[in-house]
């Protein structure tokens, strides 16, 4: 606990010693610091699972790893998610109360093939096994389960998926209309004809992540979630605002395109290394 005492201009501890303010500051850069990689840099994971007791195991285990949870528990609400927050991976329970884990998958997979999958079954049967690898899950684990081991598992997914063929590039290219726009997540640098540009760090979020998803057409609602990180309040000022700065910044060719009462697209040809 510390008190502030006007007289000396300084934070006083509980047991009465002074506390300087380059400590404080020092203290509070840090835990800013801390709070942005919980923010940032800590990978979300859905768990859709109708049983409580192996949801809130799974979501405690998953955090020790420092991943994100967001819990469901049911197929209602999932896909709906997606459009303000995008997983880096789902697992999904085969039977639900509210449907069918499978089923689910389908829905997913319609809205962004990217997204792995692992499913849960307290059903040894081959023929779910089968069923759940044909659609496009990278894992098939029976209950009981260790829950170290789902962990593991889920780490060991995630590295497959994500660099199948190596390394990805930290530097990509597009072309244009006879211009070229280069995005260098590694430098953080964006450059238009070779020219450096200036981009505050909303804009650089925006311009990755469309590009990053090229060609897709990505909802306002999931833009707001990505990269301002709340959910869709009904306005569009927020997003059409940063994205007439960004334009302008980029110059005369037109790299992202609307489409109105819908969201954004980033167009260009991938320049081939």
């Amino acid at each position: 606990m510390r008190i502030w005492s006007l007289e000396h201009s300084c934070w006083w501890t509980a047991a009465g010693q002074p506390c300087e303010w380059w400590r404080i500051g020092k203290e509070f850069s840090v835990s800013l610091e801390s709070a942005y990689r919980q923010l940032y840099h800590r990978s979300m994971i859905y768990v859709v699972e109708d049983n409580p007791s192996i949801r809130q195991i799974i979501k405690a285990y998953l955090e020790l790893a420092d991943f994100q949870v967001v819990e469901f528990e049911g197929v209602s609400k999932v896909v709906e998610s997606l459009e303000f927050k995008h997983p880096r991976l789902c697992i999904l329970d085969v039977m639900l109360g509210d449907g069918n884990g499978f089923e689910l998958a389908k829905q997913i997979h319609q809205y962004d093939p990217s997204i792995p999958f692992l499913f849960l079954t307290a059903r040894e049967s081959e023929s779910d096994r089968i069923t759940g690898l044909e659609l496009g899950g990278e894992d098939y684990i029976v209950k009981p389960f260790s829950a170290k081991e789902l962990v593991l598992r889920v780490q060991a997914i995630l590295r497959r998926v994500e660099q199948p063929h190596g390394e990805k590039p930290t530097s990509l290219t597009w072309e244009k209309d006879g211009h070229t726009l280069t995005v260098d997540e590694k430098k953080h640098e964006v450059l238009v004809d070779d020219t450096p540009v200036s981009l505050t760090a909303l804009e650089w979020k925006l311009l990755s992540y469309l590009a990053s998803n090229a060609p897709l057409l990505i909802k306002r609602e999931r833009l707001l979630g990505q990269c301002l990180g709340y959910t869709h309040d009904g306005s569009d000022r927020t997003i059409n605002t940063h994205m007439k700065n960004l334009r302008a910044k980029l110059g005369s060719i037109e790299w992202i395109q609307t489409v109105r009462g819908f969201g954004y697209s980033f167009s260009g040809t991938k320049k081939e290394r």
